[in-house]
């Protein structure tokens, strides 16, 4: 699949080499090791935190990566692998380059002033879908204005106010949003000893709030509009953010509320996959917030291979996919598409729009790349007889 304005992804690496040539030099990292590394030189110390901090020591943030490492490639010779391959992907009506899509990301601006419609004109540029945020630092509207027709997508922190979480996913419908993705695990924020070192939370600072204060119906009830004072409304907001009451019998509600399909996100087990299911949501997103609410948890990769043998519906993949050889693991285990999230913010903080394109061209010629020099014509034919248990 050739994405938009540009030759195969795997080609990317040639115009890199040939640029060379002539003496232009990559200003931008292309490991992300290194990516990391820059960008939180970049970063304000909270800024690292936020981004870079997992829940208690981390540990679930190491068993992430851990995972990957328990399972190896196996790469098959002679089979006649086509120059140009194609992995197109369609999920719930929506066809995308490839199965990837950039997970939502709240609180962009505290890596760089142009925040999320930055990352939304870079994604648009490749094709590829952008979740975004109910934590964004830009109101979903004008999210979706800096993109016009792009694919994207809504993720919904489901307030204890209902009618705020029903303005939310109508605003969403009608902005262009193509479904609407339920985060289930972020019900309270987890322990996260990085921010709490640094007594740093950027919603008590009106960051990452602006889809709750441009909102007709979070905006009822106050004296003054928040941008006219914002200490009452950075209150109202923290009242209304932690929702421990939320069960699954408040899932239909939301079906009753939107036209668009509904995206579970945070499934962990085999029995919360079913009751899904079983309640008719469209698909499940196998994660657990990237390590950043739950210590000790099991790896998502390790959780997937279970989700998908329990389901008859998408499940897609998030937490710790950094290279193509991730994504192509994560596929062959079972997953529909899958997200990334940590790599982009790092190019957004290094170089903003620019940033974001460079870490999506890196991201998809590797997965290219890697799917065909193991001998697969699209990351489509990747299955569990592509790995070998390490």
């Amino acid at each position: 699949m050739t994405s938009p304005g540009l030759g195969p992804f795997a080609d990317f690496q040639n115009e890199v080499y040939l640029k060379g040539l002539f003496g232009e030099l990559p200003t931008l990292p292309f490991g992300w090791r290194e990516l990391e590394q820059q960008a939180y030189a970049a970063m304000t110390p909270g800024a690292v935190g936020y981004v870079a901090g997992g829940a208690g020591g981390e540990e679930t943030m190491r068993a992430n990566r851990e995972a990957f490492d328990r399972w190896r490639l196996v790469p098959r010779m002679l089979r006649g692998i086509p120059a140009q391959r194609d992995h197109t992907t369609t999920l719930l009506g929506m066809t995308m380059p490839a199965p990837v899509l950039l997970a939502p990301v709240g609180v962009l601006s505290i890596v760089h002033p142009d925040a999320e419609p930055a990352v939304a004109r870079a994604a648009a540029r490749l094709g590829v879908p952008m979740i975004v945020s109910t934590a964004s630092s830009t109101p979903m509207e004008q999210v979706a204005a800096a993109a016009p027709g792009a694919p994207r997508w809504y993720q919904l922190y489901w307030p204890n106010d209902r009618d705020l979480a029903v303005s939310f996913v109508q605003r969403a419908e009608k902005a262009g949003y193509e479904a609407i993705v339920v985060t289930l695990d972020t019900w309270q924020l987890g322990w996260r000893p990085r921010d709490l070192g640094a007594a740093y939370l950027p919603f008590l600072q009106a960051t990452g709030v602006a889809n709750y204060f441009s909102d007709p119906v979070f905006r009822q009830g106050l004296d003054k509009a928040p941008e006219e004072d914002t200490g009452p409304a950075v209150l109202k907001f923290v009242g209304l953010f932690n929702n421990p009451t939320l069960t699954w019998d408040d899932i239909p509600f939301l079906r009753e509320h939107t036209s668009l399909p509904i995206v579970l996100k945070g499934i962990q087990h085999p029995d919360d996959v079913r009751r899904a299911r079983d309640i008719g949501v469209d698909a499940v997103v196998c994660s657990n917030h990237g390590g950043r609410q739950v210590d000790g948890a099991v790896g998502s990769l390790d959780a997937l291979p279970g989700l998908v043998e329990a389901a008859d519906l998408p499940v897609l993949f998030d937490s710790g996919i950094r290279t193509g050889a991730d994504a192509c693991k994560a596929l062959a285990l079972g997953a529909a598409a899958v997200l990334l999230g940590r790599p982009f913010v790092h190019g957004l903080a290094l170089a903003g729009e620019e940033g974001v394109h460079h870490v999506l061209r890196c991201f998809l010629a590797d997965l290219d790349l890697q799917a065909g020099l193991a001998g697969h014509t699209s990351v489509h034919e990747l299955s569990r007889e592509s790995l070998a248990a390490h």
